[in-house]
């Protein structure tokens, strides 16, 4: 039958027009993420199993740092032709290859290959189908101590914070000497009267190409927060601080970690420290270092190892920033866990941990051990755990959350205490340092441990409340346990636990000592 000539020329046009209509939306609708252009060129990457999230892996956000770009300032990326697939993890940095330690099975460590110094690579998550829209962007940093680490460990997997409407990113930079050896030379041919910072450096490029590149992966470039762990969350506090990072992002998350002790490297100590390490290898100059093999460099080289007050990145100690109001205005989260601490020698007992209080807080001997109690030798080894845990983790995280808190930043404190439940070895080890990760980005498939009904609640709690906040800067949402706001003089930290819930802070009578003594206070 002829449509045309049976239907009136009005029917017969909006009949075009629904279908035109129909066909457009479905359009719309589908997944249209198959190729995306972005810095260097295209690309193309796979979908998750559901079809619902993009991925795209190993997109190079800067030059390779090799030859005459070590030790130097990420460059622009080198274009390619065609289309660039980018459906594996690209390299690592340059580190020793990766083996189970502690309490750190291989699902907390980078795959043992590929690893090298051509590492700049950054990775994708989206479920968004059209580059239209405008998701909240979290960016991971890694930790790793600033010696190891990379963006492809598996428990950093970014697709249930996709499925949560985030678009997740990963960032690698360089690490050990390849990300932060200072020289006078290095110095001198910066340009900028600096040199050490280049793992610093690397994220800041990474933020960078996020705000020129996101919004084709459907990524709001105005609505960013940052996210680390351990040095990852160092250098969350780091990119807080620095003027380079400035409005790069608007929230930040840093679990474990932070810097207000004033412990980092001047720029002087650490350029002696470099030409004591160059001298090492019998090198006159860093154009001879950079000719060295990169993995004869990261077995025979020592230097300075993580950020450095450098003048430039860092124009001076955090605590300094800080406190007078200098680093980057962000809505922040911030926090620990219960059994983080680290023993560095041997444990010792009762009576030497007692001589070692007596002789080094002197007056203050009482309170100290008043706070970490050592009447047997059981307890005084439960409180060199706990020494260690306040002094690396919770007086730097403490004082992060009250210095932004009182310049009336939202502030968001969190305690993770709950004990992952693990097999043979693995026993011993309670809310240990890095155990919260899994939780936090709704990563519990892949780790290898006899989960509980309540570790899945949990992990979606958590994993609810980080993408809640890298949406709206408070972490609250329907049918989650109210998470207050920290502030004074309640200081309500949220505990995730078993029960989740927000209580004042247990401790802080505890590490407001800890930290007045760190201080020199």
């Amino acid at each position: 039958m002829d449509i045309k000539r049976k239907l009136p020329i009005p029917i017969f046009a909006l009949s075009l027009i629904v279908i035109f209509a129909a066909f457009s939306s479905i359009k719309n609708t589908a997944p249209a993420l198959d190729k995306i252009k972005v810095e260097g060129g295209d690309i193309s990457g796979t979908v998750n199993s559901s079809g619902d999230v993009h991925i795209f892996k190993n997109i190079p956000f800067a030059a390779p740092p090799v030859g005459a770009l070590r030790w130097k300032a990420p460059q622009p990326v080198i274009p390619w032709t065609g289309t660039k697939i980018c459906d594996k993890f690209g390299a690592s940095p340059m580190q020793a290859s990766p083996a189970p330690f502690s309490m750190w099975t291989e699902e907390f460590l980078i795959p043992k290959e590929p690893i090298s110094e051509d590492c700049l690579n950054l990775n994708v998550w989206t479920g968004a189908s059209s580059a239209k829209e405008k998701r909240p962007v979290l960016v991971w940093i890694y930790g790793g101590g600033f010696s190891s680490g990379g963006s492809a460990c598996p428990i950093y997997d970014g697709e249930a914070m996709a499925k949560k409407g985030i678009v997740f990113v990963s960032v690698n930079y360089r690490v050990g000497v390849f990300g932060f050896f200072a020289h006078p030379e290095l110095t001198k041919e910066s340009g900028v009267n600096a040199s050490g910072n280049y793992g610093l450096m690397d994220q800041i490029a990474g933020l960078k190409w996020v705000q020129k590149n996101i919004s084709a992966f459907g990524g709001d470039p105005a609505n960013v927060t940052i996210a680390g762990q351990s040095a990852g969350s160092m250098s969350v506090n780091c990119l807080v601080a620095s003027p380079l990072a400035k409005n790069l992002f608007t929230k930040a998350i840093g679990e474990s970690g932070a810097s207000f002790s004033n412990n980092n490297l001047s720029l002087q100590k650490a350029e002696e420290a470099g030409q004591k390490a160059m001298q090492s290898l019998n090198a006159s100059s860093v154009a001879d270092l950079r000719k060295i093999p990169a993995d004869e460099l990261l077995k025979k080289m020592q230097a300075s190892r993580g950020p450095i007050i450098d003048g430039y990145v860092l124009p001076d100690a955090i605590v300094n920033i800080f406190t007078q109001g200098k680093e980057n205005k962000v809505s922040l989260i911030t926090g620990w866990n219960q059994d983080e601490g680290f023993l560095f020698g041997p444990v010792k007992n009762a009576a030497d941990f007692t001589k070692e209080a007596n002789e080094k807080y002197g007056a203050d001997a009482a309170t100290f051990l008043k706070y970490y109690p050592a009447n047997t030798d059981a307890e005084a080894a439960a409180s060199q755990l706990n020494v260690s845990r306040d002094q690396i983790f919770g007086a730097q995280n403490y004082t992060w959350a009250n210095i932004q808190s009182a310049q009336g930043t939202n502030v968001y404190v969190y305690r993770f205490t709950r004990k992952p439940p693990a097999t043979g070895e693995y026993v011993k080890y309670g809310a240990f340092h890095t155990g919260e990760v899994p939780y936090a980005y709704d990563n519990l498939q892949f780790v290898n441990r006899p989960w509980e009904p309540v570790d899945h609640e949990l992990a979606t709690i958590m994993s609810s409340y980080f993408a809640n906040f890298a949406k709206t800067g408070n972490p609250n949402g329907k049918n989650l346990p109210v998470w207050e706001a920290y502030k004074n003089p309640d200081k309500k930290v949220m505990i995730l636990s078993e029960k989740p819930e927000s209580k004042t802070i247990p401790d802080k009578d505890m590490l407001d000592f800890l930290f007045r003594k760190m201080s020199g206070k």
